[in-house]
């Protein structure tokens, strides 16, 4: 009887483990992760990044939209949810924001400005060595 005990404590450590980004909190109890990664195209050779989307159970609710979370494979706890969250690994706060979220498009970095409706400070300089002036934008 040992040895089965020894080959479910085998196939536990073989779970699979992911570590990805939480795009959505919406449904209760659970989480949609992002995992992100990098894989060569076969016949070209360039780096392509690839995404996929996990539906993990989060028992407690703590995971937030944002937040860099460690989910692990288990046994089927509904017809799509095949993961279980292990731990937060980062929260949103200190995270950088989800893409396509109001606060990715709102905000900056530090130092950068939205850019004028003329162009840049190069365009403007450029067209200022040939002699031509930038139409200003007209508001009618």
């Amino acid at each position: 009887m040992a040895n089965t005990n020894t080959t479910t404590d085998m196939t536990r450590a073989m779970r699979k483990t992911r570590t990805g980004t939480v795009v959505s909190n919406r449904m209760q109890k659970t989480i949609i992760v992002r995992v992100d990664r990098l894989s060569r195209h076969p016949l070209f050779g360039r780096v392509l990044k690839k995404a996929s989307k996990f539906k993990a159970h989060d028992e407690t609710n703590d995971a937030k939209i944002g937040d860099v979370v460690t989910i692990v494979e288990t046994r089927p706890l509904s017809k799509d949810k095949r993961w279980r969250l292990v731990e937060i690994v980062r929260r949103a706060s200190s995270a950088p924001p989800v893409p396509g979220t109001e606060a990715a498009q709102t905000s900056l970095p530090s130092g950068a400005s939205k850019a004028s409706p003329i162009g840049t400070k190069k365009s403007r300089e450029a067209l200022a060595s040939r002699g031509t002036e930038p139409e200003e934008a007209s508001s009618a």
